[in-house]
């Protein structure tokens, strides 16, 4: 009886050491996934951060990306540490999934938080962008994301083209009788922007907010998916290497 115990016993282990194996393997590869989100937010549509009026979404796209590199690392821990059945790496790999989850946790709050009051600020922030910052001197980057910005999302300011009439620019010299900049014409040439009929630039009901708006919300809601679903592997993680922990250690005794 009691050598069927201890051969019951042995099997719980080794079902546990090929769950955790498993589990790690999605957890790594969740990792990779969650830093390429984040690199792909930075890198591909940072230029349109420069209006916004909060760093909230980048800071969410870097702890994302902290958050994935050290899943991946954790991850290689944790394959050592089932592999030697070593209850201080598996101890250690507990903690460093707790502090996964973590921050984790803290990227998915500020995402939350952010799409709370998305709207507000881009009604905010942008209107006032677009009418005291373009094309003035020292706003180099902001100029060129206002006029990325036009170009991907195919529209024309923040409400509508008729917001640009107010604008510094336009009220200028440097405008040269333009009725909006020339990154509203649905084909750019020079000084495109003195005619502002619907045939020749953007006129999108809602403008360029609507627009924004619904970019950003969608990235933060896969940003925020892609945590949950990471979270939710981590949990079982911890569980299961609890229970990997304790098995080892009634065989020690």
């Amino acid at each position: 009886m009691a050598h069927y115990k201890v051969e019951q016993d042995d099997w719980l282990t080794v079902y546990l050491k090929y769950l955790l194996f498993v589990f790690n393997f999605f957890f790594w590869v969740g990792g990779a996934a969650v830093m390429a989100v984040g690199v792909w937010t930075l890198v591909e549509k940072s230029g349109y951060l420069s209006v916004l009026a909060s760093s909230t979404f980048a800071a969410s796209a870097y702890i994302l990306i902290f958050a994935g590199a050290l899943v991946m690392v954790t991850g290689f821990l944790g394959f050592g540490a089932i592999i030697r059945e070593d209850r201080g790496c598996l101890s250690a790999y507990f903690c460093l999934l707790l502090v996964i989850f973590l921050v984790e946790l803290v990227a998915g709050v500020l995402a939350h938080v952010y799409y709370q009051r998305l709207s507000d600020e881009l009604k905010q922030h942008l209107t006032r962008t677009l009418a005291e910052n373009y094309r003035q001197p020292g706003a180099a980057e902001i100029t060129a994301s206002v006029d990325r910005l036009q170009q991907d999302f195919k529209c024309c300011g923040s409400n509508s083209s008729a917001d640009w009439l107010q604008s510094s620019y336009i009220l200028s010299l440097e405008a040269e009788g333009r009725q909006v900049p020339d990154s509203c014409c649905k084909t750019v040439v020079a000084r495109c922007g003195q005619r502002a009929h619907p045939s020749n630039i953007y006129k999108v009901e809602g403008g360029c907010i609507s627009k924004l708006e619904q970019f950003l919300a969608d990235h933060l809601l896969l940003m925020g998916a892609v945590g949950i679903g990471v979270a939710c592997l981590q949990i079982c993680g911890m569980i299961l290497t609890c229970s990997l922990h304790r098995r080892l250690q009634l065989h020690f005794y």
